[in-house]
């Protein structure tokens, strides 16, 4: 098991044993990945998932959190949907960088709803693991290149601890240079 620096008061438990810590949809794709990276997970108070109130509660660093954003655009009427992770300290250029790498005129957050019945993921918990296949995850470069992160794990009541490294390899991530600002 990894040494955890990031996860202040909170005990890291192996994610792989702690299904009742994860979204059905999360708890499949960890339980399918090669197991490589070492990935954790820590219980919290469902109250205090945002991400400035986790960090003040439980000791983590604001500058380890790592937000997973639903963006969506139109083209030729067909909506496409990416995930877009940025450091929390950071915002995604979501008409810029995104629209580009999306290919539409216009993109936007996903409405709440979307976002929660396309990935089966609670709102303020969505993370890019076990994420619809056809999406890409763009993965802004301070994301990839840390050490340690702290992200949803697809419900409030708990956080995954990862590395960049490991969101990189996820298995339509992309590491985009400047995805955010």
């Amino acid at each position: 098991m990894a040494s955890w620096s990031i996860a202040g008061s909170l005990t890291p438990e192996p994610a792989d044993r702690r299904d009742d810590l994860l979204a059905p949809p999360v708890s499949r794709a960890l339980a399918s990945s090669d197991g490589d990276q070492p990935v954790a997970v820590v219980e919290i108070d469902p109250g205090l998932a945002g991400t400035a109130e986790f960090c003040a509660a439980y000791g983590s660093p604001l500058d380890a959190s790592a937000n997973c954003v639903v963006v969506a655009g139109k083209r030729a009427g067909e909506v496409r949907y990416a995930a877009v992770m940025v450091l929390a300290s950071t915002r995604a250029d979501v008409n810029g960088v995104v629209k580009r790498l999306l290919d539409v005129r216009k993109a936007s957050f996903a409405p709440m709803g979307d976002a929660v019945s396309l990935t089966g993921m609670e709102y303020g918990g969505i993370t890019p693991v076990g994420l619809p296949e056809d999406w890409p995850v763009y993965v802004d470069r301070a994301v990839a290149d840390a050490p340690e992160l702290v992200i949803g794990s697809g419900i409030r009541g708990s956080k995954l601890l990862v590395t960049g490294r490991f969101l990189s390899s996820l298995p339509t991530a992309q590491v985009i240079e400047d995805l955010a600002h």
